[in-house]
């Protein structure tokens, strides 16, 4: 018995799942050409022939259409600018992550301006941060103290957070979620110079 041999699934084409060529499984098929003019609707071997007289291929481009929708084009070119606009839209997309800076419930003031500034640093970069801070022992009695240095990052950051997720308790750990602001730079307030002393004038001699 006489089998007709199916010639390989491109590996490109099994990738995305394009059907090509003699992939194309449909009864009949509506046919764009290299040009983007309307040949009409057709049998996929006709359509195939018309490809292979012009060297080119005969893609599916939408399968779920009534009939699908075939183009006469350049495989290899297709695949290339479709390559190129995923990339390209992928630049586009900023991918969003949680950076966590941790505090202690003894954090002195150096250690706490240096998480500030971390977390300030991830902010403008784009990222989300996470807050933290884990309570020790006996440190568990003292949970406001936790709440004293978390709202006072928030309130350090101004503008450049938005608090998406308000202090909360999880176990022995209190943390917030905090979203880059409006502004992607906070930088602190220079304080305004002190008016210069007004300058003296020698009295005046006094005539007798």
């Amino acid at each position: 018995m006489w089998r007709r041999l199916i010639p390989p699934i491109d590996k490109r084409s099994a990738k995305s799942f394009i059907r090509t060529n003699e992939r194309i499984r449909a009864r009949e098929v509506r046919v764009i050409d290299e040009n983007g003019e309307q040949l009409g609707v057709m049998a996929p071997f006709e359509a195939l022939k018309i490809a292979r007289e012009r060297s080119l291929d005969l893609v599916e481009i939408s399968p779920n259409a009534v009939p699908p929708v075939c183009k006469i084009q350049d495989y290899g070119k297709f695949l290339y600018e479709k390559d190129k606009s995923e990339r390209a839209a992928r630049k586009k997309q900023k991918v969003i992550t949680i950076k966590e800076v941790k505090f202690s419930v003894t954090v002195d003031e150096h250690d706490y301006q240096t998480k500030k500034n971390q977390a300030l640093r991830f902010l403008t970069e784009g990222d989300k941060v996470k807050a933290s801070l884990r309570f020790k022992g006996r440190q568990m009695a003292h949970r406001d103290l936790g709440y004293k240095i978390i709202n006072r990052l928030i309130g350090d950051l101004g503008e450049a957070a938005v608090v998406e997720f308000m202090p909360r308790m999880e176990g022995t750990t209190l943390h917030a979620i905090l979203a880059p602001g409006k502004k992607s730079e906070a930088a602190p307030k220079k304080p305004a110079p002190a008016p210069a002393a007004p300058a003296s004038n020698p009295p005046a001699a006094i005539e007798a």
